[in-house]
């Protein structure tokens, strides 16, 4: 699983390391950090992509993603849960960063918060797996790390 800016360019460092040198470079910056992950479904193929999301306030902002598949049929209900999961371990993982630096963090789900939508089927257990976490929690309309970073990069 290679980390890739969105153009698609491969990191040159680790993630982690990536991201502590874009916070030196960024300390000018008042940044929040959103995390999101989609997935598609491609015949028997199912392709997952995380996006973090770094937010300059007033100045743009930057993404990191990466990307895998698994041939493993999935209901919707543990596809989304599959999807969250992947953005809690990221945001688990970059969280020592992320507090050192004092940024903002929020874990966006693709899950559609009206009921009429199949992706509500996973909201409830979404909701308190990343609160839970004790990140905050967002979901459709306001997921955009999800339902639109992370779905532009979901080949």
């Amino acid at each position: 699983m290679a980390w890739r800016k969105l153009s698609g360019e491969l990191l040159q460092l680790p993630i982690l390391d990536e991201i502590r040198l874009k916070m030196i470079e960024e300390q000018d910056s008042k940044l929040k950090v959103c995390i999101g992950t989609d997935s598609q479904v491609k015949g028997a193929i199912v392709e997952f992509a995380t996006a973090i999301v770094f937010i300059r306030e007033g100045k743009g902002g930057f993404i990191f993603h990466n990307s895998y598949q698994t041939e493993r049929i999935l209901s919707i209900k543990e596809r989304m849960i599959q999807e969250v999961s992947d953005s809690v371990q990221v945001a688990y993982s970059i969280c020592p960063i992320l507090d050192e630096f004092k940024i903002d963090l929020e874990v966006h789900a693709d899950i559609n918060t009206n009921p009429q939508f199949r992706s509500n089927a996973a909201l409830k257990e979404a909701m308190g797996y990343i609160l839970g976490m004790g990140y905050v929690f967002k979901a459709k309309p306001d997921a955009f790390a999800s339902s639109y970073c992370a779905n532009k990069v979901v080949k």
